[in-house]
């Protein structure tokens, strides 16, 4: 499993610098409001956009440039962004950009590169990796050139296997890394709203078309995504016993569109989306994500806070989810429930602060906690502020 193993971030939101972030499988971010958290999952946002090419886009959505730097553009000029990727076997390859503020009140891709592992040749010279030899390559646009064709831009580089292997690693792992936020379950939400039947290549990061992608796996010949489908319902089943079924079939009036209905237990009274609790509506999105089959799974999930409106039992069978999941893709997680934080391990927690107006992000000092987790959980440490990320 290819893996973002560690970040560098100069100059975006909050976080004026993060010299060294290690990520590992299952991440965990808890820290009081205002802290950073979410401005990290944004991050994680801007990277989906720009390798979606949909940099300009994002910046528009965002506030417009100026708002995306850290205290503006006076004081920050540029984001600079270094992320390493991994896996089993150690080294795979490094994604590097800068986005310069321009007059217009926007970001343009200013630099861009990929390092790759080489072997030792007198035509590299070593760099901070040690023993391993990178290259520079690839100083193109993002939005034309890296992802668009890669015989073209790289006509004038050799081409050197370990230079094609990272592209693709790069490409595959960053292509993947969706951030998720189901947080808008309104009546005007699109989770609530008639979608496409036929848009089921990948859950939307609101979950707008979640009722296209239940009906993709109910429907399925593959075994594995029929599997998943019942999987699914069986889970929410246990967080809603007065759950039913879903009834998932194309609008008689248009068969292209679908939505999200259902039946109560024991009832052959069909409702629609609008009915379902809010909290519910966020675990069936959540259930849907977590346990669609292996293969569908993004290299990179992010959500911020999933916890929002659900029942204690339901964050609970949420955190089994989630270390479930963090066995085939890497997680991000951002918490500000204790009850969800008492079900990871120590080592998998960063605590986001906000010191002297910049973000910082830190992994638990293992050594110094053994006593006390021998007397407190996790989750009462948080509440005692003894591992920090708390209001003060």
């Amino acid at each position: 499993m290819i893996r973002i193993a560690q970040l560098k971030l100069h100059g975006y939101k909050s976080i004026e610098d993060v010299p060294s972030l290690s990520l590992g499988a299952l991440n965990v971010l808890i820290g009081a409001n205002g802290a950073g958290k979410s401005n990290l999952v944004s991050f994680f946002r801007l990277i989906q956009n720009m390798m979606g090419r949909r940099l300009q886009d994002f910046v528009g959505e965002s506030g417009r440039g100026n708002s995306m730097l850290h205290y503006g553009a006076k004081r920050t000029p540029r984001i600079e962004a270094r992320l390493t990727l991994e896996n089993e076997a150690g080294f795979v390859g490094r994604y590097a950009f800068q986005l310069q503020h321009v007059p217009e009140d926007t970001l343009m891709i200013a630099e861009e590169g990929i390092e790759y592992s080489f072997a030792m040749t007198s035509a590299v010279e070593p760099s901070e990796m040690g023993q391993a030899r990178t290259r520079p390559v690839g100083r193109a646009n993002l939005e034309t050139a890296v992802w668009g064709s890669v015989e073209a831009p790289y006509a004038r580089e050799p081409d050197y296997p370990q230079f094609r292997e990272s592209l693709v690693a790069v490409r595959e792992c960053l292509g993947r890394c969706c951030v998720y936020h189901f947080h808008d379950t309104s009546p005007e939400s699109r989770i609530r709203q008639t979608a496409d039947r036929d848009d089921n290549l990948a859950l939307h990061s609101d979950g707008g078309n979640l009722a296209a992608m239940l009906y993709r796996f109910r429907s399925a010949a593959a075994e594995g995504e029929r599997v998943a489908y019942y999987r699914i319902v069986e889970t929410f089943r246990q967080l809603a016993p007065w759950f039913g079924e879903f009834v998932l079939e194309p609008d008689p009036r248009n068969p292209e569109k679908i939505r999200l209905r259902w039946r109560d237990k024991g009832s052959e009274v069909v409702f629609g989306p609008h009915v379902l609790p809010d909290g519910a509506l966020r675990a069936i999105a959540l259930i849907t994500l977590l346990l669609q089959p292996r293969e569908m799974l993004p290299r990179l999930i992010v959500i911020d806070e999933p916890e929002l409106g659900l029942h204690p039992f339901a964050i609970n069978a949420l955190a089994g989810l989630v270390a479930a999941a963090a066995c085939h893709c890497q997680v991000i997680l951002a918490t500000q429930s204790v009850s969800l934080l008492e079900h990871f391990d120590p080592e998998d927690v960063v605590v986001v602060e906000r010191q002297h107006g910049a973000s910082t992000f830190n992994r638990l000092p293992l050594d110094d906690l053994k006593e006390w987790l021998e007397d407190y959980s996790l989750g009462e440490l948080w509440q005692k502020n003894v591992i920090g990320g708390g209001p003060v």
